[in-house]
């Protein structure tokens, strides 16, 4: 198991990945499928603290963390926001943990010092990992998206590092 920062070859597995989970519609407010030209986007967007890494095993790509500014403003450069998604195949492993720890590293090498994680409310699972690995509940947006023809609630987590 290697956790490495992702390259152009890694795009499209990527994209493959995080299409489960927008066609699955409990994860993300993501409606739209992606291909390897997003992921490219995403990463001529960032600045020089925001990361994409991927988790393979065998050479083969099973998963992908982000770490994301939380704002453009400059008064939140010490926060950003973390995400992780692993091939449905690769779940209750424990390889999410394992790269969630890892983003929290990083997130202390890159000098933030607060970190955001918003999860829908129905993902218990998604919740409970979050506050297994210090992260804890600062509220609940309630209605703030709509997905799957219904209006959903998202968790707001938070961790602060030393």
């Amino acid at each position: 198991m290697t956790i490495k920062i992702a390259e152009p070859a890694d795009f499209s597995k990527i994209a493959a990945i995080y299409n489960e989970y927008i066609r699955l519609g409990n994860s993300t407010m993501e409606e739209k499928i992606h291909d390897e030209k997003d992921i490219a986007a995403w990463l001529e967007k960032f600045n020089k603290r925001e990361r994409l890494y991927v988790m393979e095993v065998a050479d083969e790509v099973i998963g992908w963390g982000i770490i994301k500014r939380y704002s453009d403003r400059n008064g939140y450069r010490f926060a950003a926001e973390t995400a992780v998604y692993f091939a449905s195949s690769q779940l209750g492993k424990g390889y999410g943990s394992r790269m969630k720890k890892y983003l929290i590293e990083q997130s202390r090498l890159l000098e933030y010092r607060h970190l955001v994680a918003k999860i829908f409310a129905k993902n218990e699972t998604s919740i409970q990992y979050n506050l297994k690995l210090g992260y804890t509940i600062v509220g609940t947006q309630k209605n703030i998206g709509f997905k799957n023809g219904k209006w959903q609630d998202v968790v707001i987590l938070q961790l602060l590092l030393d």
